[in-house]
């Protein structure tokens, strides 16, 4: 019966992230931010928006949830599975493409500087303290990439 429900779940909804990173005192360095409903860490992320490319889009969310600049791949780093709750608390299944962009600017007076916390933290803090598990692994496994291979291997 498990197998006949999968054939009846809605596909995932397409949302965007947002891995925004710079080289602080002891390495790479990944800005986190709350979300606004469950008070999570998570990495900046939306939804994908009309005229704009997936890139573009996390771009913008960079912006307005963490306040952060910079040049953006325009090719998907990873595509991760994660849960994002609705106002009524129910759970839709997201497919997120994750864009690596490469912090030049951060600004205090941004979009949702009142909204929300955000903090830079290393890599393993961040897989750490990650309120998704997709996001956490991602994390972990760019901890190790990157401590194996140099900042610039992903």
């Amino acid at each position: 019966m498990g197998n006949l429900l999968a054939l009846f779940r809605p596909p995932p909804k397409v949302q965007v992230a947002a891995l925004c990173l710079r080289t602080g005192e002891s390495g790479p360095e990944v800005m986190m931010v709350k979300s606004l409903e469950r008070g999570i860490w998570i990495l900046p992320k939306g939804w994908p928006m009309k005229g704009k490319t997936l890139s573009e889009a996390a771009r913008i969310e960079a912006w307005e949830e963490a306040g952060v600049r910079g040049p953006i791949s325009t090719r998907a780093l990873a595509q991760v599975q994660t849960l994002k709750r609705k106002s009524k608390g129910l759970p839709v299944q997201c497919e997120t493409h994750v864009f690596r962009l490469d912090v030049t600017q951060t600004e205090d007076i941004y979009p949702e500087a009142t909204k929300r916390t955000r903090k830079w933290m290393t890599l393993a803090e961040a897989a750490r303290k990650a309120g998704e598990p997709s996001i956490a692994a991602l994390l972990a496994d760019l901890t190790q990439t990157l401590t194996k291979n140099g900042p610039h291997a992903v």
